[in-house]
């Protein structure tokens, strides 16, 4: 093995982050920053968030901290974007809707901006469900009236669910918006790896990086695609309201077993951590792309603003 590459083993990093409008999100060990690019420079913002897990022990344990993590970063990643939304120039700014405006009324503003938030991941986690693990068991119950095969229809379905999910990605690359939000995902990866090689967070440095991560949340999402068709077959009933309803209680057991897939194959590096990291690394093709050195400096100061004092606390 050469020193190039087994130094690149020698530290992982818990940071992970997502890109936003113009920016980015990382969260590290103990803090959270959010770094945006305006037209007056970077404005930056730091938190420490806390997580529910440091209240509820059981909630930190393998294969139950999976679906813990998920929506907590769902809540995290749309209080960020809406913060980086509101830093666009006015011009750029949406309108808001009838019923922001009037939940601002009834709420007021604080408790209004809370409750849109709930309110937009709750129907961000109705709407993957739903377009994701639903819609395809439901297009699988006209496989019942070819066949009464279980092993077709699971397999049918597991094929739907993938299709289903790749069309998905690929429509998102033909918005201009998400193009740029793909660069700045793009950049977030490759400071990480930077950082995880221990050179110097530069631009120099940075930017020769892979932008494919094993950690990164398209490579969960698609091992969770993966570990639903496995699952999923241990539940024959042709009845397809009985088939959904199924999906739905054996969910959070899927993500808990994608996570620590995910988390396991971040950790190392031999033969099968690459094998189980190459389908989400190949996605990334889709959600990443290759960034300018203006969004690679953003992501070296949010990445900066989130590593901890010591390096211990950072390893895995």
């Amino acid at each position: 093995m050469s020193k190039k590459k087994k130094a690149a083993q020698d530290f992982r990093t818990s940071i992970g982050g997502q890109a936003l409008i113009e920016g980015i999100l990382m969260r590290g060990p103990t803090k959270e920053s959010i770094v945006v690019r305006t037209a007056d420079g970077l404005v930056t913002k730091v938190s420490e968030p806390h997580s529910i897990r440091e209240r509820f022990k059981i909630l930190g344990w393998p294969f139950l901290r999976g679906i813990v993590i998920f929506i907590e970063s769902m809540v995290y990643g749309v209080k960020a974007l809406t913060y980086s939304a509101s830093l666009l120039p006015e011009e750029e700014q949406e309108e808001p809707s009838k019923f922001d405006k009037w939940v601002e009324e009834k709420l007021g503003t604080e408790k209004a901006e809370k409750f849109l938030i709930s309110f937009a991941v709750f129907l961000g986690i109705c709407l993957s469900v739903g377009l994701f693990i639903l819609l395809p068991t439901l297009l699988a119950g006209f496989v019942t009236g070819l066949t009464e095969s279980a092993v077709l229809r699971n397999l049918t379905e597991g094929l739907l669910r993938i299709v289903i999910f790749l069309l998905y990605l690929y429509f998102c690359t033909k918005s201009p918006d998400l193009k740029k939000v793909f660069r700045y995902h793009g950049a977030e990866h490759k400071s990480i790896f930077c950082y995880e090689k221990g050179l110097p967070l530069t631009v120099e440095n940075v930017r020769p990086q892979s932008r494919f991560h094993p950690r990164c949340g398209t490579s969960f999402l698609f091992v969770v695609m993966i570990i639903s068709i496995f699952v999923f077959s241990f539940i024959s009933w042709s009845n397809v309201w009985i088939r959904m309803g199924s999906r739905l209680l054996l969910l959070p057991v899927v993500m808990g077993i994608a996570y620590e897939i995910n988390r396991w194959a971040g950790r190392h590096d031999n033969w099968l951590s690459t094998v189980l990291a190459a389908p989400g690394k190949a996605l990334q093709r889709l959600t990443t792309a290759e960034p300018d050195d203006g969004m690679i400096e953003c992501a070296i100061e949010a990445l900066k603003l989130v590593i901890p004092e010591e390096k211990g606390k950072d390893e895995w």
